[in-house]
């Protein structure tokens, strides 16, 4: 990061489903990235031209970069639905965050929000593409609105899907979550629900994340199912959900130019928040506040959609997200110094 990074500190995260179901014979190339101590594993829609502005068979000329970050117990493959619906306009790319999914756990084993956002730095700088338009979910809206604070040069817009910023008062549904911080709670309870099959922990999840779990087709249930199983069988799964879980309670400690609420307020790319209307997870009541704290911004509501908006209804995600893009473009035409 650079020299205006706050130190490493946490903050409050939420768990999503380990895949999503994704868009019915949608391929998708995955790699590798390697950087010193760091190794991370990039997603994007197969067919996709390679590099900024890239052509291609029906690819628009002037495809920007973008950047899709998932949230706490999420991988890229939340984003499986939503990239292809945008792949004409956003030459589109979805990390593995350092512990998630396919990636590793980082070197120095920090999980904080503050490391996770030094890894999307490290990732955009190493690979020449910013600025990005930069699009997170939970844990992931953190990371972003911490990237898009401290590096505004790497971010051209950012979206923002029930990013977890610090509530004063979290919904009864979101408690749990925060129980895994306290030590021994993960191992207890990976220990009580050692005879749970992947099936029955995929089918808890999607009730807590998804508005409507009917939502999810037979296909995307068993390619979560199977996704879940994987991960169960990481010898380092239950280390990353609880130092995760710790750094959501740590968020209410943090004050003065640490606090996300004054880092929403740093934040100068034009904004897209993004909420349910049966998020259990984080509060629609929230969409207020954060609506005042990025400047500008815009607010879609989804009253039908739980936590993960852009697996529930990418649809309508995509639609608010190219409403952005218009008006971005709408505002370098008319003052071409802006871009």
């Amino acid at each position: 990061m650079s020299s205006t990074e706050s130190p490493d500190t946490a903050t409050t995260a939420l768990p999503v489903p380990p895949a999503g179901p994704g868009r019915p014979g949608a391929a998708e190339t995955v790699r590798t990235v390697t950087l010193p101590g760091l190794t991370l594993t990039v997603r994007a829609p197969e067919g996709q031209p390679e590099g900024r502005g890239a052509g291609g068979p029906g690819a628009a000329r002037d495809r920007e970069p973008a950047l899709y970050v998932h949230g706490l117990g999420g991988s890229s493959q939340n984003w499986s639905g939503l990239m292809p619906l945008l792949a004409d306009r956003l030459d589109g790319e979805a990390l593995d965050l350092p512990g998630f999914g396919h990636s590793p756990p980082p070197g120095d084993r920090n999980y904080s929000v503050s490391a996770q956002a030094r890894a999307v730095i490290r990732y955009l700088d190493a690979a020449g593409r910013g600025p990005v338009h930069l699009i997170g979910n939970s844990m992931g809206g953190t990371t972003a609105t911490r990237v898009a604070a401290a590096r505004p040069d790497l971010v051209r817009t950012l979206t923002l899907i029930s990013p977890a910023l610090p509530e004063l008062r979290p919904q009864r549904t979101a408690v749990p979550t925060a129980l895994l911080a306290v030590p021994g709670i993960a191992t207890l309870f990976a220990r009580l629900t050692r005879d749970w099959t992947a099936e029955h922990r995929t089918r808890e999840v999607l009730s807590l994340c998804y508005g409507d779990p009917a939502r999810v087709t037979p296909e995307g249930f068993d390619t979560a199912a199977a996704e879940y199983a994987r991960r169960l069988e990481l010898p380092y799964f239950w280390e990353v959900m609880e130092r995760s879980a710790r750094a959501l309670v740590n968020a209410y400690t943090l004050g003065g130019q640490h606090n996300l609420w004054r880092q929403a307020e740093r934040v100068l790319a034009p904004t897209l928040l993004v909420y349910g209307g049966r998020d259990r997870l984080v509060s629609l009541r929230m969409a207020r506040r954060a609506a005042a704290a990025f400047r500008g911004s815009r607010l879609l509501t989804l009253p039908e959609a739980g936590h993960v908006a852009m697996m529930e209804y990418p649809e309508a995600v995509a639609r608010a997200v190219r409403e952005l893009l218009d008006s971005v473009m709408t505002e370098v035409t008319a003052d071409p110094g802006r871009s």
